[in-house]
C-alpha cells in the first residue's frame, strides 16, 4: 500500500502538477515481517507423495516443483524451448497468473530470469512427459491448440493449465495418497510447500544460502535467510560439534 500510494502522489507531483510535494516521502514505510513456513514434508513423505502421482498426466508438474523449488506460476508459464534436456537445466523467463479471470504473463518476482540446473533423474521424468504429449497432440490431430513452442505443462489438446487446476490436484493427490491401503498417510500440504521442502532439504544438507537463493530465486539470500531462520539455526546448533569432530579428527 505504501508503494502505491508513494507512486500516486509522486504523479500527482510530477505529471500533474496538482500537489507541491509528495506527502508519502516523509511516511515511514512499515517494515515487512516474513513468516516461517510451518511443518514441512519429511524427504521420505515427498517421495511417497511423487511415487503415488506418477500415474497422473500432470506427475512431471509436481516432480520439477519438488526438484526445482521453483514457484506455481514460473512452472506453468516455463516453454519447451526453455528447457535444455541435454545441458540439464531450464530457464525461468516469466511466471503467470490471472487477474479477473484473465491470464496474465509476466517477469518472475525478482524481475529477472534464472537458469536451475536438473540432476539425471528429472530430465528422465520431462523427456516421458514430453513424450506423452507428443501423444496428446497426435491424437487431438487438428484440435491442438498449443505453439509450436509450446507450454510444457499443458491441456490434453495443449492449451495452458489453470493455476488453481495444479494446486486444488495436489489435494487431491494426496486424498487418493492416504485412501490407499497399506501406505502412511500423508499431512495436508499446500502446492507452494513443495517449494519450501526442497529449500528446507538443500539447507540441512550444507548447501549454501547464496546457492539455495540462486535456485529460489530470491533476488537477496539475505531473504533466504529469513524465512529459513530457523533451518539455519539448527545448523549454527550442529556448529561447534562439527568444528571439534574436525579438529579432533585431525589430532
Amino acid at each position: 500500500m505504501h508503494s502505491v500510494l508513494r507512486k500516486a502522489f509522486g504523479d500527482a507531483v510530477r505529471v500533474d502538477e496538482l500537489i507541491a510535494s509528495n506527502p508519502t516521502e516523509r511516511a515511514k514505510r512499515p517494515r515487512l515481517h516474513h513468516g516461517e513456513p510451518g511443518k514441512v514434508w519429511t524427504p521420505a513423505q515427498l517421495r511417497a507423495f511423487l511415487v503415488s502421482a506418477e500415474g497422473h498426466r500432470l506427475s512431471a508438474f509436481f516432480h520439477l516443483a519438488a526438484y526445482t523449488g521453483a514457484r506455481r506460476g514460473e512452472l506453468l508459464n516455463l516453454r519447451w524451448p526453455d528447457v535444455d534436456l541435454d545441458g540439464a537445466s531450464i530457464q525461468i523467463k516469466g511466471s503467470v497468473g490471472f487477474v479477473a479471470g484473465e491470464r496474465i504473463e509476466g517477469t518472475t518476482k525478482s524481475g529477472r530470469s534464472r537458469v536451475v540446473s536438473l540432476d539425471l533423474g528429472t530430465v528422465d521424468v520431462l523427456k516421458a512427459h514430453r513424450k506423452r504429449q507428443l501423444a496428446d497432440k497426435l491424437k487431438a490431430g487438428e484440435f491442438w491448440k498449443g505453439a509450436e513452442d509450446g507450454h510444457v505443462f499443458a491441456t490434453g489438446w495443449g492449451e495452458p493449465v489453470h493455476p488453481d487446476t495444479v494446486s486444488s490436484l495436489m489435494a487431491t493427490l494426496i486424498k487418493e495418497h492416504n485412501a490407499a491401503d497399506g501406505v502412511t498417510p500423508l499431512p495436508h500440504a499446500r502446492l507452494h510447500d513443495l517449494r519450501h521442502v526442497h529449500a528446507t532439504t538443500l539447507l540441512l544438507a550444507g548447501v549454501p544460502v547464496h546457492v539455495v537463493a540462486a535456485r529460489l530465486g530470491h533476488a537477496d539470500p539475505a531473504i533466504t535467510l529469513r524465512v529459513y531462520a530457523h533451518v539455519v539455526n539448527e545448523q549454527l546448533a550442529e556448529a561447534a560439534t562439527i568444528f571439534a569432530d574436525r579438529i579432533d579428527g585431525a589430532a
